[in-house]
């Protein structure tokens, strides 16, 4: 379980992720040394990790959210295959080990396409799979728990403002250069100048003013991507909802004001909202679902999905 000080460090990442540790150090009241040691403590045990990608409403080419139903005991053999795919996030073994889910993003023309018939999982041991696509995102923030808390008002403010989950709705596409810039800063975008320049080809004054560029946008946001079990929450579960298409709007973002709801979206397919919750244990879930999500009356219909294990969040997959 992480301690006061690695939640005030990862709150102050969520805040700004490429902030000096001589900065947050100062926010945190301890030494330089100390925060870089909680980070590369963190870092190296794969519970903490800063990424960088578009945010949540970029559109790009297409996203979908993915559910594959599984014989027993091919799950993970599935989503280990699927975590590898530089298109995939959020591949998460589901429902007691029979489901996969995942979201692929397409990244350039016609590519949605490929994504869902040529280049899924075939075999006897998928059984069944729903692709639906994600329209828009109305709570939508990897690296940020509402719950968490851990900074005063007068901290937080010292780091700067609270970072904005669902901007980039106008943004149409990102050109190869900047693909190639994504890429690395999607395994840690606390990557150095120097090493992003030798990367790219571009000379470090370049970096600097692309993701200046980028930020300013709206194509590029940095997270906080964590355990939640190391912070307490270890119940997440997925929602799956239907709410009549004249409060569909309504519905969602009363739902995506929940602190609890780290994802929430409105989708094609059977059911059209889809959230994630994260809640201590499973009691935790019970409340959440009898009594925030009982309260709004244009929620028709809830299907829930434990989500057992994360094999890959948002950012590029270690080693991939």
């Amino acid at each position: 379980m992480a301690d006061k000080l690695d939640r005030r460090l990862i709150h102050a990442l969520q805040l700004d992720a490429r902030a000096p540790f001589s900065r947050i150090a100062e926010v945190l009241g301890v030494s330089d040394q100390t925060v870089a040691r909680r980070y590369r403590r963190l870092r190296t045990a794969d519970l903490l990790r800063v990424v960088a990608v578009p945010p949540a409403n970029f559109h790009g080419h297409g996203r979908w959210m993915l559910r594959l139903r599984c014989v027993p005991g091919a799950a993970d053999a599935i989503a280990s295959a699927l975590a590898r795919r530089p298109d995939t996030a959020w591949v998460q073994l589901v429902s007691g080990g029979t489901e996969v889910q995942c979201v692929i993003r397409a990244r350039a023309p016609g590519e949605s396409e490929q994504l869902l018939l040529e280049r899924l999982p075939r075999n006897g041991r998928v059984v069944d799979v729903t692709a639906c696509s994600l329209l828009h995102t109305f709570y939508g923030s990897p690296g940020r728990v509402r719950l968490l808390n851990a900074l005063t008002p007068e901290e937080a403010g010292r780091l700067g403002p609270e970072p904005d989950a669902v901007t980039g709705a106008g943004l149409s596409h990102c050109d190869a250069d900047d693909l190639r810039l994504l890429s690395v800063l999607a395994r840690d975008a606390r990557t150095g100048l120097a090493d992003l320049a030798a990367a790219t080809g571009w000379s470090q004054s370049t970096v600097r003013r692309r993701m200046a560029d980028l930020r300013a946008d709206g194509a590029l946001h940095f997270y906080a991507e964590f355990d939640p079990a190391y912070l307490g929450y270890r119940a997440s579960t997925w929602l799956w909802a239907s709410a009549p298409p004249a409060e569909l709007a309504a519905a969602a973002e009363a739902l995506a004001s929940h602190p609890e709801i780290v994802f929430a979206a409105a989708t094609t397919g059977p059911t059209n909202l889809v959230a994630t919750a994260i809640c201590t244990d499973a009691h935790d879930v019970y409340r959440y679902l009898t009594e925030r999500v009982a309260a709004l009356p244009s929620i028709t219909h809830v299907e829930t999905a434990p989500i057992m294990q994360t094999r890959k969040r948002v950012g590029r997959l270690l080693g991939a």
